[in-house]
C-alpha cells in the first residue's frame, strides 16, 4: 500500500500504480480538496492501475481525520461512550460518506483499551473498560457494514498501555500475557467472533511473549491472532517508515520481515524512496488466500454521493454527529 504527493496524479504515481506489487494506495489530507477532487483523484488510481486496487483512509474521527472538507467533522471514539445509542450511525455515516467518493475502507475502528498511558491512543479509544470498548466499537463496526464497508480493528494486541508514540520511538510493553488477554484482546476477539475482516498490529514490543514488534511477530499474528483467536481476514501492517519499525533493518528487511510473520498488506507512507525500494525488490507472490481476504475489503457502497446528501437519514445523522463533535470541542 503505497501513497501520493498531491491532489493529481504524476507520472511516477501512476507508474508505481501499476507496479506488479501494488495493491492498494492510502490517501491523505494533503490528498484532498474538496469531495469532487477526491472521487476524480480515486477514479483516476483505479484507471492507472489496469486491475483491481483498494483505496483507503484514516478516517477515524477526532485528531485522525483525512478528509475534513465537505465530510462531517466525526468526534473522537470516546464521545460514543456518553452517546452509545448514536455509535452505529456514526459507523455508518463515516463509511457512507468515505465510500460516496469511492474509497474502498477506513482503517477504523481502534479497538486498543486506554489505559490513561498513551497519549497517542488517548481519546482515540472508546473506552477504558474492555468490555464497554468492545461493545461500542461492534455498534460502529455494524454502522460501516449497513453502509457496505469493511472494518479494520487496531492496534493488535493493543497499544492503550504504552506511553511511548510509535510514530516516534518503539514503545515497549511489559505486562505478562496473561494480563494483555484478559484486557485489551478483549475487544479484538469480541469482532473476530462476529466477522472482522481486517487487523492492523501495533509497533510495541510485548517483551514477555516476543522481542519482535507484533507486526513482525509470528507469535502474534500465526499462534495467537490466527489460531487462538480464530482470525481469518487480512493483516495490514503499520506503516513501515514509523520508528517503531526501525529497529528490524532497513525498509526491505521490514517489508519481507512482516510479510513473513503474516501481514497480507504493507504499507509504506511518506516515504516515496522506501515504497519504490519495497516495490521493486520484494519479490512479486501469488497467493490465493490473501487475494480473498484482501477481496473481502473492497466497498459496496449503498448510495452515490448526491443521493446519500439528499436523504433523510444522512441529514439527520450528520447533524446528530456534528453536535457531539462540537460540545467535545
Amino acid at each position: 500500500m503505497i501513497d501520493l504527493e498531491g491532489h493529481d496524479l504524476s507520472a511516477l504515481d501512476k507508474e508505481k500504480i501499476n507496479h506488479p506489487n501494488t495493491g492498494a494506495v492510502i490517501l491523505f489530507a494533503r490528498n484532498h480538496d474538496n469531495p469532487e477532487q477526491t472521487q476524480a483523484l480515486v477514479k483516476a488510481i483505479r484507471a492507472a492501475r489496469q486491475g483491481d486496487i483498494l483505496v483507503a483512509v484514516d478516517q477515524e474521527g477526532g485528531r485522525v481525520q483525512r478528509f475534513k472538507a465537505g465530510f462531517t467533522r466525526l468526534p473522537p471514539a470516546v464521545c460514543y461512550a456518553g452517546n452509545p445509542v448514536l455509535t452505529e450511525a456514526a459507523g455508518w455515516l463515516m463509511a457512507a460518506e468515505v465510500l460516496s467518493v469511492d474509497v474502498d475502507f477506513s482503517f477504523a475502528p481502534v479497538l486498543d483499551v486506554d489505559c490513561g498511558i498513551s497519549q497517542i491512543i488517548g481519546d482515540r479509544s472508546f473506552s477504558s473498560d474492555p468490555e464497554q470498548a468492545a461493545q461500542l466499537a461492534a455498534a460502529f463496526v455494524s454502522g460501516m457494514r449497513s453502509a457496505g464497508m469493511a472494518a479494520t480493528g487496531k492496534h493488535f494486541p493493543g497499544h492503550g498501555a504504552v506511553a511511548a508514540d510509535s510514530h516516534l520511538a518503539l514503545p515497549v510493553d511489559s505486562r505478562p500475557l496473561a494480563e494483555i488477554r484478559a484486557r485489551d484482546l478483549l475487544p479484538f476477539q469480541v469482532l473476530i467472533e462476529q466477522g472482522l475482516e481486517g487487523i492492523m498490529p501495533a509497533h510495541v514490543v510485548y517483551k514477555q511473549v516476543d522481542e519482535l514488534p507484533a507486526g513482525f511477530s509470528r507469535i502474534w499474528l500465526q499462534q495467537i491472532l490466527r489460531q487462538e483467536l480464530g482470525f481469518d481476514g487480512a493483516i495490514f501492517s503499520d506503516d513501515l517508515s514509523m520508528e517503531g519499525a526501525a529497529g528490524v533493518g532497513d525498509f526491505l528487511d521490514r517489508a519481507r520481515l512482516a510479510q513473513e510473520a503474516g501481514c497480507d498488506m504493507l504499507l509504506v507512507c511518506n516515504n516515496p524512496a522506501a515504497a519504490e525500494q519495497v516495490l521493486d525488490k520484494l519479490p512479486i507472490t501469488q497467493n490465493s488466500e490473501r487475494e480473498r481476504r484482501l477481496l473481502a475489503m473492497r466497498g459496496r457502497p449503498r448510495h452515490d454521493r448526491r443521493s446519500l446528501l439528499n436523504s433523510e437519514k444522512w441529514q439527520q445523522t450528520a447533524a446528530q454527529i456534528q453536535q457531539i463533535t462540537e460540545a467535545y470541542a
